[in-house]
């Protein structure tokens, strides 16, 4: 039995993350049936509306989508039967759902914890995106420090875990960790 792997795709906005890592999860597995698309963010104004739904569109016929703004952990311990692969999309904004809605640390901390218990074993294949925001000037305010500081300390929990992390440079995939893989089919820009 093979045994489910971890892949963490970092990078800034509009690097590309998203796109390589749908092309690793169609390339992990080709029926759309088994690959489940776990998105996080939430309508919050109508260009986020507007994105949403041209995401949802854009992955219709290739994913099964589920949506999961902040309990990400129950999410993946009830996955659809026959799943093979989760493509969870996006950590960081997932991060910013909990600061969002949970106004204790206690809360997040619990959250946070719940998310990479179930990552410890993963039930299936996982591709992760996240931000990599920490490159930046140290903010001035301090909730968003603390946030920076959270995303930060998640990606490298999650890298730790992973047997695959990629950079998404300007569209371009950096290897951190791991072999870069064959895609079934090359990223389109």
């Amino acid at each position: 039995m093979k045994v489910p792997r971890l892949t963490l795709v970092l990078g800034g906005g509009r690097s590309g993350k998203s796109r390589y890592a749908e092309s690793l999860a169609e390339s992990i597995c080709r029926d759309p049936a088994k690959r489940v698309y776990l998105a996080t963010a939430e309508p919050c104004d109508e260009e986020m509306r507007r994105r949403i739904a041209e995401h949802r569109k854009g992955r219709e016929s290739r994913f099964v989508t589920l949506e999961e703004p902040l309990r990400l952990g129950a999410a993946l311990r009830q996955l659809p039967s026959g799943t093979r692969v989760v493509l969870l999309d996006c950590v960081t904004v997932w991060l910013g759902n909990l600061f969002f809605h949970l106004p204790h640390e206690a809360e997040r901390a619990a959250e946070v914890a719940d998310l990479l218990e179930v990552l410890e074993s993963p039930p299936v294949d996982m591709v992760l995106v996240s931000n990599e925001i920490g490159m930046g000037v140290i903010p001035a305010d301090p909730q968003v420090r603390a946030f920076r500081d959270m995303a930060g300390w998640l990606n490298q929990d999650l890298a730790a875990r992973a047997a695959r992390v990629v950079l998404m440079v300007a569209g371009i995939p950096v290897r951190i960790k791991g072999r870069l893989p064959r895609l079934q089919r090359e990223v389109q820009l």
